[in-house]
């Protein structure tokens, strides 16, 4: 019998396809803005979310941009969802005409927590679980709840042994 590697059950998302997923997701989002189908600003879930939230802030021509920190994983161990630094308190107001842009949203905490402080706002993720699914307004492709999605921006390519013994 083959044991299986963390990695056989994981979702690996290159660059390629986070960009095209985000152009996606900015296209689902387009013209669903309350002011006239704009947004006033996108406000990226740090760190996760700031890659596609610069993508779908440029799809859209959104040009204020900023980040709420949210810290909700020690390594790949879930932990209490904390603010660590929040957006201009000014143009949060409650979250009206706001769009909060993060890459995923697994167990649904971190955008919980983000929608208590900002109700009216708009959240949109590139890949939800199903779990954390009631939380999102818009998303573009579910995961099961137990597979582990690979960003590139924590991959790093590196050689790996062939499946059948050594080289």
């Amino acid at each position: 019998m083959t044991e299986f590697l963390p990695h056989e059950k994981g979702f690996h998302v290159s660059w390629d396809q986070i960009h095209r997923d985000s152009r996606a997701l900015a296209w689902r989002l387009d013209g669903h803005g309350p002011d006239d189908g704009a947004w006033k600003a996108v406000v990226a879930i740090t760190r996760g979310g700031m890659a596609p939230a610069m993508i779908v802030a440029r799809e859209l021509d959104i040009r204020t941009v900023d980040t709420i920190s949210v810290k909700s994983y020690d390594n790949q161990d879930r932990t209490e969802a904390v603010v660590l630094k929040s957006p201009d308190a000014a143009m949060m107001g409650d979250g009206s005409g706001i769009l909060v842009v993060d890459d995923l949203v697994d167990s649904g905490k971190t955008l919980e927590l983000v929608r208590s402080l900002y109700p009216k706002a708009h959240f949109a993720t590139v890949y939800a679980k199903p779990s954390g699914r009631p939380q999102v307004d818009t998303f573009i492709t579910e995961v099961s709840q137990d597979t582990w999605i690979f960003f590139p921006w924590d991959m790093a390519l590196q050689y790996v042994q062939p499946y059948r013994g050594k080289d």
